[in-house]
């Protein structure tokens, strides 16, 4: 069991900045990748960005504002908002997976971010 504890979310104008941070703890799991996902209002959860072996991508939509970052020693992934838009407004998701023990894939309770115009 991999549990994820998510922080860093509220209530920003637009132009501001936010960093979400996501904490996993897996003594036994090797996590490859960490990743987050959002969800706005009335539409379908997206990817964000991801991190693991090595490279990072990114959504079009985020690219140039929102770094993804990952502490392998805290088993931590970051995400730093900046230049945030009134689109960006959703529950954001951190995503873990990998595959030892055996194929896994985890999901955080979601860390709501609103970005008022």
């Amino acid at each position: 069991q991999v549990q994820l504890v998510e922080s860093g979310g509220g209530l920003v104008q637009a132009g501001g900045s936010l960093r979400l941070s996501c904490a996993a703890s897996a003594r036994v799991f090797r996590i490859n990748s960490m990743a987050w996902y959002r969800q706005g209002p009335g539409k379908q959860r997206e990817l964000v960005a991801r991190i693991g072996g090595g490279s990072t991508n990114y959504a079009d939509s985020v690219k140039g504002r929102f770094t993804i970052s990952r502490d392998n020693a805290k088993n931590t992934v970051y995400l730093q908002m900046n230049s945030l838009k009134p689109e960006d407004t959703a529950v954001y998701y951190c995503n873990v997976g990998g595959t030892w023990p055996k194929l896994f894939d985890y999901w955080g309770q979601g860390t709501q971010v609103t970005v008022s115009s």
